[in-house]
């Protein structure tokens, strides 16, 4: 592991946040971030779990600010988003005829890939898990195939969360961020510019937190949905951030080869 700066650890920061958001609306409430963690009524001991869950996310989030406890918090993080990953996976076994559960899932992956990525970056050098984390960078590109899908099945849904007065109009950015998702995907998933689009992907997810979800909260700040919702999105904010860190750094040794070999006047 390189020393981290602070310019390609802001992925990261922005992840910690999400994760210590969401552990503060838990230790509030003594609730799930509902309903993006699925977890029913009837489940045993469900109150002691959200406090538990609550916990973790927090201390995860404050460890990845610290050098020395990065790797930790970074695993805590993993188990976390693993868990309620595992748990969507059971709802779409019940209902197979319902996308909404998939797209959840994709969600939670979207963390558990930040968080396994970050675990794998801050691993001694040279271990197993320290040479997946390009692997894990780019799996990460299941996500937005599912963002995508999800727009398209709820598109009158969808259009109604965007704010009609951003010109030129609600269907123009329906489509846009459609396609956006796709197109991120495809790229990831192939190798194509993966910085550029992980980074654009980041600032798309960005701009639902800045036009959706926080206008949400500013209009109902009492209701334990809105600040969920936020948590969840601030860490679906920091995933991609994180994935577009890690891929720019996979991509800078190929880029130095590259120039070397053509300041050596050798093909590559």
């Amino acid at each position: 592991m390189q020393n981290p700066s602070r310019a390609s650890s802001l992925g990261m920061y922005v992840f910690a946040a999400g994760a210590i958001l969401l552990g503060l609306v838990g230790l509030v409430s003594g609730d799930f971030a509902a309903p993006w963690q699925h977890v029913g009524p009837n489940v045993p001991f469900r109150e002691p779990l959200a406090y538990l869950t609550a916990f973790v996310e927090l201390a995860g989030g404050l460890a990845l600010l610290w050098r020395r406890t990065a790797r930790a918090g970074a695993l805590a993080l993993t188990a976390v988003f693993t868990v309620f990953t595992l748990v969507w996976v059971l709802k779409i076994l019940e209902t197979r005829h319902d996308f909404d559960p998939t797209g959840n899932f994709f969600e939670e992956f979207s963390g558990l890939a930040a968080a396994a990525v970050l675990f794998a970056y801050f691993s001694p050098a040279g271990s197993p898990i320290a040479r997946r984390e390009s692997l894990v960078a780019r799996l990460y590109g299941l996500a937005p195939i599912s963002f995508g899908i999800v727009h398209i099945y709820d598109m009158p849904g969808l259009l109604n969360w965007i704010p009609s007065w951003i010109p030129p109009s609600q269907m123009f950015w329906a489509y846009a961020t459609t396609i956006g998702f796709f197109l991120a995907a495809v790229a990831i998933l192939l190798r194509l510019v993966v910085p550029l689009a992980a980074r654009l992907l980041t600032a798309e997810i960005v701009g639902f937190e800045l036009f959706v979800w926080f206008p949400k909260l500013a209009a109902g700040p009492h209701d334990h949905f809105n600040w969920a919702a936020n948590a969840i999105s601030v860490a679906l904010c920091g995933a991609p951030w994180v994935i577009a860190d890690s891929l720019t750094r996979s991509a800078k040794p190929a880029s130095n080869r590259a120039r070397a070999a053509t300041d050596a006047g050798i093909s590559v």
